[in-house]
C-alpha cells in the first residue's frame, strides 16, 4: 500500500540538493551496507504526486481495478464532503440551545443585528437582552452611535444568519455554524494538498470536527470563529498558489534526452512567474480576516513571510544559484501588491456601512474635535476612521481589567482555564442522587486532542529543524501566527477561546505525527535481504497503525464525553463534576 507518512513526501523548500547525487557521506558509508534513500525526481519535487492506495489494499476489499480507480477519485472530494457534511450536522443539531444570550453574544449579536438594518453599530439599553429573547420583533435598533472597538466584517457575518432566521439565537449562530463546517472541508482539502494523502486530509478535517473548542466557538455569535475561517482560508489560498508556481517553474525548465526535467539556473532566477489569482485571494481573505480583528494583522505578516519562503524554495530547488536575490528582484514586489494593498483595501472596504451612513462613532469627528491640523487634505472620512482606530487601539492594550474566566497564553496549550458561555443549575432532576443538574456551554478544547497536539507540536518543531521539512515549518507558522502575538499582551484581559484560530493547525500537526506512526508502505529496514526489510516494514506499519488508531479512536470519545458541557446538556450534578478534570475548569 502507497504510504500515506509525513516522510512519502519530503520537503523540498529547504536544503534539497538539485543534482541527482548521494551526499558524500551516504557514500562513504555504503562500504558498511548502508543503502540511501533513493532521491526524487525533480518533477517530483516540485510537483509531488498524491499517494494512491497500493493494489493490495483493494485486493483486501475484493473491488475491481475499474472500480477502484472511480472510488479514488471520487475520494478526492466525496471523503471531505462526507466529513463536512457530518461536522454539520453536529453543529446545527439543536443550534438554538440554549435560548439565551450567552456569554459575549450579548455584544456582537446586537452590532450585527444594527448593521443590517442601518449600516452602523447602535447603543442599545441595558437588559434588552430578555425583550428580544420574548419577542425580538418589538425591539427597536437603536439609532445613537454605539463605541465598538472591532472591525465590522465578523458582525456583517453575524447579521447574514440574522436576516435570513430572525433575531433569535438559531439566526445569530447560523452563519457561525455554517462557517465552521465549511472550515472543516476546507481543512479536509488543505491538509490533502499538503500532505499529497486523502487519507490525511479527511483524518485532519475529522479531528477538527471532533474538537470542542472549534464546536462551541460554531454554534456561539462570536468573532473568533469567523477570524478562523479567513485565516484557514487564506492558507489555503497559498497552499494552491505554491503549487500553481512550481508548476510553472517545472514548465519552463529543460528535459533532457531521456525525458527527465533537469534543473536551469538561468530560467530558475530569471522566470517571470506573472498573474497569481490565487496569492490575491490570499490577499482578501487575510483583509477580511484582519477586518474582523485586529491580529489578523500579525497573521498577515506571518503568511508573507511564509510565502516569500516558498518561493525561495521553489527556486531553489528549480536550479537557482541565488535564490534569495532571484525572489528579491523577481517575486518580492508583486508578492506585496497582491496581498498587502489588497487586504488593506479589503478593510477599509468593510466600513463602508460606517462612512456612508454618517451616523457612526466618530464618524463626524475631523469635522468637529479633529479641526486643523496638518492632514486636513486628507477626506474627512478618513482622518474620523483613523482617529477611531487610534483609540480602540490604546483601549485594547489597556484593557487590564481582571475576569474570572481570563488565563495567559502559556495556559492554552494545554487548557488551563476555558471560559464558561452558560451555566444554569437545576433542582427537582430525577435522574440525578442529589436532585440538581446542570446545564454549561464551557469552550474547552477536546483533551485528548490537545494534549495530543503538545507532542504533535514538537514533532513538527523536529521535522522543521532537522529534516527540512517545509509543511512542517507551515503548520508551525500557522499555529505561531495565531498564538505568539499574545504573548506580547499578557498583562491584557484575555482569553482561551482566541486560540480557536490556530486550532485547524493543531490538527495539522497531530495529522502529521500520526503519519509518521503509520509509516512508510514499504520495508524501510537494513536487514539482510527484502524479505526481511518487508516483514520489519510490515511489523512497523501494524503497530505504527494500531497506535494510531487507538490515539483517534480516543479523541472521538473524548468529544463524546464531553458532548453534554459542550451543548448545555443537563447532566446530573455528578456526571458534570466527573467532568471537570482540572479545578482550573470549574
Amino acid at each position: 500500500m502507497t504510504s500515506t507518512a509525513p516522510e512519502a513526501q519530503q520537503g523540498t523548500d529547504a536544503g534539497d540538493h538539485t543534482g541527482d547525487q548521494p551526499h558524500s557521506w551516504q557514500l562513504r558509508l555504503r562500504r558498511f551496507g548502508h543503502s540511501p534513500r533513493p532521491e526524487a525526481g525533480l518533477r517530483e519535487r516540485l510537483i509531488p504526486p498524491y499517494t494512491r492506495p497500493g493494489r493490495q489494499f483493494w485486493n483486501v476489499l475484493a473491488v475491481p481495478p475499474v472500480l477502484a480507480g472511480r472510488l479514488e477519485r471520487w475520494a478526492a472530494w466525496g471523503g471531505p464532503l462526507l466529513v463536512a457534511l457530518v461536522a454539520g450536522v453536529l453543529r446545527f443539531w439543536n443550534l438554538g440551545s440554549p435560548k439565551a444570550v450567552i456569554f459575549d453574544e450579548t455584544y456582537y449579536a446586537k452590532d450585527a443585528w444594527a448593521l443590517v438594518n442601518q449600516g452602523y453599530e447602535g447603543s442599545w439599553p441595558k437588559d434588552i437582552d430578555k425583550q428580544i429573547l420574548k419577542d425580538w420583533s418589538s425591539v427597536d435598533v437603536p439609532v445613537d452611535p454605539g463605541y465598538v472597538v472591532h472591525p465590522p466584517v465578523g458582525k456583517w457575518v453575524i447579521g447574514i444568519g440574522e436576516q435570513l432566521f430572525g433575531f433569535t439565537p438559531f439566526g445569530w449562530r447560523f452563519m457561525v455554524a455554517l462557517l465552521g463546517t465549511v472550515s472543516v472541508l476546507m481543512l479536509c482539502r488543505i491538509g490533502r494538498r499538503l500532505f499529497r494523502s486523502t487519507f490525511l486530509g479527511c483524518l485532519a478535517g475529522t479531528l477538527l470536527a471532533v474538537d470542542g473548542l472549534h464546536f462551541v466557538m460554531s454554534r456561539t455569535a462570536l468573532l473568533d470563529l469567523v477570524l478562523m475561517f479567513f485565516v484557514l482560508a487564506a492558507f489555503g489560498c497559498l497552499l494552491i498558489d505554491r503549487d500553481w508556481a512550481r508548476r510553472k517553474l517545472a514548465a519552463a525548465l529543460p528535459v533532457d534526452e531521456e525525458g527527465l526535467l533537469r534543473p536551469d539556473a538561468h530560467t530558475a532566477e530569471t522566470l517571470r512567474l506573472g498573474w497569481r489569482p490565487w496569492r490575491i485571494a490570499a490577499g482578501l481573505m487575510l483583509g477580511l480576516a484582519f477586518a474582523t480583528k485586529w491580529n489578523g494583522l500579525y497573521i498577515l505578516a506571518a503568511f508573507g513571510v511564509m510565502a516569500v519562503l516558498w518561493d525561495v524554495g521553489a527556486r531553489r530547488t528549480a536550479g537557482a544559484v541565488q535564490p534569495y536575490r532571484a525572489v528579491v528582484l523577481r517575486d518580492l514586489l508583486p508578492a506585496f501588491v497582491s496581498t498587502v494593498p489588497v487586504a488593506i483595501g479589503t478593510y477599509i472596504v468593510s466600513w463602508t456601512g460606517w462612512i456612508v451612513t454618517d451616523r457612526g462613532y466618530y464618524r463626524n469627528w475631523a469635522t468637529t474635535d479633529g479641526k486643523g491640523g496638518s492632514w486636513t487634505w486628507l477626506p474627512d472620512w478618513l482622518r474620523s476612521l483613523w482617529h477611531y482606530e487610534n483609540q480602540v487601539y490604546e483601549f485594547h492594550v489597556g484593557l487590564t481589567s481582571g475576569h474570572t474566566y481570563q488565563s495567559n497564553p502559556w495556559s492554552w496549550i494545554v487548557l488551563g482555564r476555558p471560559v464558561s458561555y452558560f451555566y444554569e443549575e437545576q433542582t427537582g432532576c430525577a435522574g440525578s442522587a442529589t436532585g440538581k443538574c446542570a446545564r454549561e456551554v464551557l469552550a474547552l478544547g477536546t483533551p485528548l486532542l490537545w494534549w495530543a497536539a503538545c507532542v504533535a507540536l514538537l514533532y513538527v518543531l523536529w521535522r522543521w529543524f532537522f529534516r527540512r521539512d517545509w509543511r512542517a515549518g507551515a503548520i508551525a507558522c500557522g499555529v505561531a501566527a495565531g498564538w505568539v502575538p499574545w504573548f506580547f499582551y499578557q498583562e491584557r484581559t484575555i482569553f482561551l477561546f482566541y486560540a480557536v484560530v490556530f486550532v485547524p493547525f493543531l490538527c495539522l500537526a497531530v495529522t502529521m505525527m500520526i503519519g509518521a506512526l503509520l509509516g512508510p508502505g514499504t520495508g524501510t529496514g537494513h536487514g539482510q535481504g527484502p524479505e526481511k526489510d518487508d516483514a520489519a516494514g510490515e511489523r512497523r506499519r501494524t503497530l505504527g497503525a494500531i497506535a494510531a488508531g487507538v490515539l483517534v479512536l480516543l479523541i472521538v470519545w473524548n468529544f463524546v464525553y464531553f458532548w453534554p458541557i459542550y451543548t448545555g446538556t443537563s447532566i446530573p450534578d455528578t456526571s458534570w463534576r466527573d467532568r471537570m478534570w482540572l479545578d482550573t475548569w470549574v
